[in-house]
């Protein structure tokens, strides 16, 4: 045998054995990648098969209502009916006739049909939105003809509600749409993709009360989509309605009094507990505008880069406050121990600190006076000196147990600005806007922070959450918005100022006779209880004309509600424009208290 044909025999006697090692080789690929298939991720495929034959329908919970201290309803839900067509249960041959068909019965333009649905898939993944909003009559038609109309259906959508409108909107907030980076975490709390969560104020501060919980429907489909059965059922879990601690008839009474203001803020407070009984911000929005389905960037910017900011909160919004500071250096006057309750000093036309005078409002002083006549008459001169005696550092104590420069831990705080309450060591550091050492502490700034000028910036919710620490004997207390299971005159909720009792009360009688005979008397009258309280006209900082301010208290002396009102860059002084408003707020307080005064006696049982 030759050479050639022992090789060829040998190689015909290989064959077998090369193709019993290639059968191996695929076998064990096969059953290693059964192995990996049905061991390894079996469980993964099994509900990926599920996937395909069950469809979850999902069914979103009606949020909670929000309502005001009466029951009255703030905010609450409606329903809305939306078209939706299944892209995968209508082939683009199948279209056309469905196109027709949905727009004869709803009566819908074709072209407009054709947009929504080249749009593609909604953020849920598997269908998309053709109409919103559609009315009753629709819905009814639609579902007549629901069997004939395959990879269509009419859908409920639940949107938020604001029945007052712009009425106490930067308090209630507002929901929106959840955002794809949003719902990658919160879906492991039961968020969906078509979930709306409370963006700002009390809607974001209580989310998880108001939000309620999923439902949904599991179906059994076939390989076309078709259902087969119905594998179960669970209704969604409604949110739990929060009554806030808001009046109504407070809360619009407030508004209609910065109605004719370029801007401004009311605040209301009970001032034992911090209860906020109105917060009122101009401009305003309306919070329906983010409950509506569809809104083009145009509206959006329309809002957002508005130059009034009617987005921003002026009650949280840091301001000079003018005046209205001067009983809190009077309380450092006083608790430093350098110029006690008895002190009286001499008042002049101008004082003058470093290379500036630093007038009288009247340009003449008002002679030899105590604290009482300085807070009557709104001396600046007296306070200068006060200030500039007791020094930054007392000033700043004074406020920090006033609660400024603080968050006052209302709720909604996120949206709250601490101020400013300048002294040396902030001086020191920059002021925050120049390199450490450049910009140090002078007199003419001590000057400005005695009268709240230029180094001091406050809200009018500290201002109110201060005022309520002399109405109510020296108690800081924490604004909130919803009463709920907190006990807010807890240690934690409520602090005793320390302060000298005598600090305390020649405070309080110096804000009385501001309104009984002072700068602040356009107070009284009738319906108006006594007060007390403080006007206040400050120079913008920022360069804008001046800020009209009033806080006051009442009764006297131990108050019951604090009022803080604000108008922005609105010249002619605190007792010509703010006053107004916070009488007006007064009034409507008085006539509450008096209707329910008369209700409670009405109502205890008559004994013969």
């Amino acid at each position: 045998m030759t050479r050639s044909a022992q090789q060829r025999q040998t190689g015909l006697r290989q064959q077998p054995l090369v193709l019993l090692l290639l059968v191996l080789l695929f076998c064990s690929a096969m059953v290693s990648r059964l192995v990996w298939m049905q061991l390894l991720e079996g469980s993964r495929f099994r509900e990926l098969a599920d996937e395909n034959r069950i469809r979850l329908v999902p069914r979103s919970p009606i949020r909670g209502r929000l309502l005001d201290r009466k029951g009255r309803v703030l905010a609450t839900s409606k329903l809305t009916y939306s078209l939706y067509l299944e892209p995968r249960l209508v082939s683009d041959d199948d279209w056309p006739d469905l196109r027709d068909r949905l727009a004869r019965l709803l009566n819908l333009k074709p072209d407009l049909l054709d947009q929504r649905r080249q749009k593609g898939l909604d953020r849920d993944g598997y269908r998309t939105t053709l109409a919103l909003d559609l009315k009753p009559e629709q819905v009814l038609r639609f579902r007549e003809q629901a069997l004939g109309l395959r990879g269509a259906q009419v859908d409920v959508d639940i949107l938020r509600s604001y029945p007052n409108g712009t009425l106490a909107a930067h308090a209630l907030g507002y929901t929106q749409p959840i955002t794809e980076n949003e719902f990658e975490i919160l879906s492991e709390k039961g968020y969906k993709i078509r979930d709306r969560i409370g963006r700002t104020g009390v809607e974001a501060a209580y989310e998880r009360h108001l939000r309620g919980k999923w439902g949904g429907q599991m179906l059994e489909v076939n390989a076309m989509g078709e259902v087969q059965r119905n594998l179960g059922d669970r209704p969604s879990q409604a949110g739990k309605d929060l009554v806030l601690t808001l009046d109504l008839d407070l809360q619009r009474v407030a508004e209609q009094a910065l109605a004719d203001k370029p801007g401004g803020a009311v605040v209301a407070l009970e001032a034992a507990t911090g209860a906020v009984l109105a917060l009122a911000s101009r401009p305003s929005f309306d919070p329906n505008f983010f409950s509506k389905l569809i809104t083009t960037q145009k509206e959006y910017d329309a809002l957002f880069s508005n130059p009034k900011k009617p987005l921003l909160s002026r009650a949280m919004n840091p301001y000079d406050p003018g005046s209205t500071w001067k009983p809190v250096t009077a309380m450092a006057g006083m608790e430093s121990g350098k110029f006690p309750p008895n002190t009286k000093l001499h008042t002049k036309a101008c004082i003058t600190y470093g290379g500036h005078c630093f007038p009288d409002h009247n340009g003449a002083g008002f002679g030899h006076i105590g604290y009482v006549d300085a807070l009557r008459f709104s001396s600046n001169t007296f306070f200068y000196q006060v200030g500039v005696g007791v020094g930054s550092k007392a000033l700043k104590q004074a406020a920090d147990q006033l609660g400024f420069q603080q968050k006052t831990g209302i709720e909604i705080g996120w949206e709250e600005s601490v101020g400013l309450v300048g002294d040396e060591d902030w001086a020191a550091r920059g002021r925050g806007w120049t390199d450490p050492g450049t910009s140090p502490w002078i007199p003419e700034d001590m000057a400005s922070a005695s009268i709240g000028q230029s180094v001091v910036q406050i809200t009018p919710l500290q201002l109110a959450r201060a005022y309520a620490v002399f109405a109510n004997g020296g108690w800081l207390v924490t604004p909130h918005l919803a009463a709920g299971d907190i006990d807010w005159l807890s240690p934690e909720h409520r602090t005793k100022v320390a302060m000298r009792p005598s600090t305390l009360q020649t405070i309080r009688e110096g804000l009385r006779k501001v309104v009984e005979a002072g700068t602040g008397a356009g107070l009284n009258g009738p319906g108006i209880p006594p007060a007390a309280g403080k006007t206040g006209t400050a120079e913008d900082s920022t360069g804008g004309p001046d800020h009209a301010w009033f806080g006051c208290y009442a009764p006297y002396p131990d108050g019951k509600i604090v009022v803080v009102a604000f108008a922005q860059n609105t010249p002619g002084g605190g007792s010509v424009h703010a006053l107004p408003m916070a009488k007006k707020v007064l009034a409507e307080w008085e006539n509450i208290s008096k209707q329910t005064r008369i209700t409670r006696s009405t109502d205890l049982p008559s004994f013969r």
